[in-house]
């Protein structure tokens, strides 16, 4: 089907409304998404009329609710093109997922100098987790740099892998520069387990499991258009067969007794407690919702976005632009001489314009580039090319203002 850019709009009930007297130009996609009608109204119809707590009831409400909540791990299957619909856990998001591989897989398997190998481009969530285990258990973090132009090829990263190295943990897209990285081609060179932070990558590009060869694949539903709370990690069935538990409470245990219990297969064994019902239903929308609209059509007018958006701050060569690979997404990280990027974001939301400003959970990255914070544009599938104009508009007044 085709892209109707006007349509996919007016599925956004947010954009139509404005900030400071002008339309609201919402370039802040990176942090989160708006959310279409469709997820809005999933939510609605959830609480309204079809809720009950999940798994445990024999009552019509429960039931209802579990096959709505169920259902939603058969649909993150197909997003991703998973090979087993019973590999997708349910989490709160990313970060609760790459804890979950963190404790359950890593913890029980490495030892002092094992090694992590993380790229400079991650995201605190996809660097914290592992910190842990250096700290209690002396694993090494070795990290992997960019190319001055924010690239990060697979064959650096697999120069990297060294004897003890014991797994790999990758951004799949960076937050701040738009990033690229070719996990495909990491995991075809390497018999290291892969987790790909697919945070970014999956809002922005077909993800197809079956094809990347990764051992575990994280998503996070409030980027994906869908509710905050809501997210999924996909662990391949032979890596869940080396975890043990993370969390343990209800749902996750098959008998328990005074002396012992025994834990439910996965993905339940993993779940722990009253899930998120109503926040995976959302997402189960939103996935839904993008793959109505097909992930090669999204990318597609993103690509037209990245592509326009980067010719016109280049030739803003007072601006300064953090990373331009030439396999990026729509994301724009920006510094300007004598503004702070907090300036920047601020005189830009004065024009209606929502950026984010700061280090992006991504410190490692700034003191690569030698900043503390900078201004970041964050472009998604409802964002257009006037948008574009109206952020090079601002930037230039900004400009103005700081002579």
């Amino acid at each position: 089907m085709s892209f109707d850019i006007d349509k996919v709009r007016a599925d956004f009930p947010i954009l139509s409304r404005q900030v400071n007297n002008r339309p609201l130009v919402y370039l802040d996609s990176g942090a989160s998404a708006q959310k279409p009608r469709q997820v809005i109204g999933a939510i609605t119809r959830a609480y309204e009329g079809e809720y009950a707590n999940v798994h445990r009831g024999l009552h019509y409400l429960s039931n209802l609710a579990t096959d709505h909540y169920e259902r939603v791990r058969g649909i993150i299957a197909r997003f991703l093109n998973a090979p087993h619909e019973d590999e997708v856990i349910f989490t709160s998001g990313s970060t609760e997922g790459i804890n979950l591989v963190s404790y359950g897989w890593a913890a029980p398997r490495l030892q002092a100098g094992d090694e992590i190998l993380l790229s400079v481009l991650e995201h605190h969530a996809n660097i914290v987790p592992w910190n842990f285990l250096r700290e209690r258990q002396g694993v090494v973090l070795k990290w992997v740099e960019p190319e001055p132009d924010g690239s990060l090829p697979a064959e650096k990263v697999l120069a990297a892998v060294g004897p003890r190295t014991k797994l790999i943990a990758l951004t799949q897209m960076s937050n701040v520069t738009g990033t690229i990285i070719d996990v495909a081609a990491v995991a075809r060179g390497t018999d290291v387990p892969v987790l790909v932070d697919g945070s970014q990558g999956a809002v922005h590009m077909p993800v197809d499991l079956a094809e990347l060869g990764v051992d575990f694949y994280c998503i996070t539903g409030h980027k994906l258009y869908g509710p905050s709370g809501s997210g999924a990690i996909w662990i391949r069935r032979d890596r869940q067969a080396e975890m043990r538990p993370f969390i343990g409470g209800g749902d996750m245990i098959r008998t328990v007794s005074r002396d012992g219990v025994t834990y439910a297969d996965p993905p339940l064994k993993f779940e722990a407690g009253t899930p998120g019902i109503v926040n995976q239903i959302g997402l189960g929308a939103a996935l839904e919702y993008l793959m109505g609209l097909g992930m090669e059509n999204v990318a597609a007018h993103e690509r037209k976005l990245r592509d326009y958006a980067r010719d016109r701050l280049r030739s803003l060569n007072w601006l300064q632009v953090q990373g331009d690979a030439p396999d990026k997404g729509a994301i724009f990280s920006m510094t300007m001489q004598g503004a702070h990027p907090h300036d920047m974001s601020t005189i830009l939301d004065k024009r209606g314009i929502a950026v984010r400003a700061g280090s992006h959970c991504a410190m490692p990255l700034m003191d690569f580039y030698g900043i503390t914070a900078s201004a970041r544009a964050s472009f998604a599938m409802y964002n257009t090319i006037e948008e574009v104009d109206a952020l090079v508009e601002g930037l230039t007044f900004c400009r103005e203002l700081f002579g």
